[in-house]
């Protein structure tokens, strides 16, 4: 099969023939139709967090395909069925965050692409309890980035505590960007759309954002704070400056939710106003199984609006310094 590999952290992804693996006990194997591009992906690639996978791998976990293979004791799916390849490709099941619905912070956690081989590939190996269903009517190409892009920003909306008629500012209107605008209007509101390139927010506009802001040439603080402050600052920007922005957006008692991860680690945060305002900082981390699954309906129901444009899995060098050039105006998904 043709697989995406990572060799090195300094040498570009390559593209190449690679043996199939068949499905253990409890897992499936599924023929990828799509594999949308997360930002996630090139931090892999490049090595660029603390905890660093070991290549060779296979980056990706937007993949969306077809369950060819079952494993042995798979019950709870069947071939032929499109399922989802997320990012949380196992958790033990049985500590305190998986049995609180919380499985995203299980401390044993395997993740697609990073601890285990993922989706930018014709086929992949997943384990069949944390695959999720795709309805009925939802193109593989338009799951694909919601299987990441989607359960995060959907995710990060939820624990905001976003309530209908309060204000909320998405600083980085991109491939998750454009969908958290998406759900903020669903929670009921006003939404504000801020980022540094135009185009981004001309497509922020045409999704029904209330508000923009061109960062590169207004103060964002001052231009939410001029429309009464921000009760909530999604930040999707890895921009240890942009996270500062938001902070100093939020009026009294706003809600600070942090989602990207900049590779410097940091951010300065000022205590003085963050007690005075009662500002809290909330972290983020995608979304579970039935967050997905909750995402994947909104969809279907045609609540949301996925923005991609299609690559060849053999440009996905290319793909990424598009990316990183910012001139993708939301999600990458490689047609496999």
């Amino acid at each position: 099969m043709r697989a995406a590999t990572v060799i090195a952290f300094d040498q570009p992804i390559v593209v190449r023939d690679r043996r199939m693996i068949a499905p253990g006990p409890g897992q499936v194997l599924v023929r990828i139709e799509a594999s949308g591009l997360c930002h996630t992906d090139i931090h892999a690639a490049r090595g660029e967090w603390p905890v660093t996978p070991r290549p060779p791998f296979t980056p990706g976990h937007e993949g969306v395909g077809i369950v060819h293979e079952l494993g042995r004791g798979v019950t709870d799916r069947k071939a032929g069925e499109r399922v989802a390849v997320p990012w949380l490709g196992s958790a033990c099941g049985m500590c305190e965050y998986c049995v609180s619905g919380r499985e995203t912070l299980c401390e044993t956690q395997v993740n697609t692409g990073y601890g285990v081989d993922g989706c930018h590939a014709q086929w992949a190996v997943a384990d069949a309890r944390y695959v999720v269903p795709v309805p009925e009517g939802v193109p593989a190409m338009e799951a694909a980035p919601l299987t990441c892009a989607g359960v995060t920003t959907y995710k990060a909306v939820k624990v905001a505590g976003l309530r209908p008629g309060e204000r909320a500012a998405i600083f980085g209107v991109g491939g998750l960007g454009h969908l958290a605008l998406q759900y903020a209007a669903i929670f009921g509101a006003e939404t504000i759309a801020v980022d540094v390139t135009d185009a981004k927010l001309r497509m922020a506009g045409g999704l029904g954002a209330d508000h923009t802001v061109n960062a590169a040439e207004h103060d964002p603080v001052e231009k939410i704070k001029g429309l009464g402050g921000a009760d909530v600052a999604i930040v999707l920007a890895a921009d240890p400056r942009v996270l500062e922005q938001a902070h100093a957006s939020l009026r009294r008692g706003g809600r600070l939710v942090l989602v990207s991860l900049p590779k410097d680690d940091t951010m300065k945060l000022p205590i003085f106003e963050t007690v005075l305002g009662g500002i809290s900082v909330i972290g983020s981390i995608v979304g579970t199984r039935a967050d997905l699954a909750e995402v994947f309906r909104l969809h279907a129901a045609g609540r949301t609006e996925v923005m991609y444009e299609t690559r060849k899995l053999d440009e996905i060098n290319e793909a990424i310094e598009d990316v990183l050039s910012g001139r993708v105006d939301a999600r990458v998904v490689f047609e496999l």
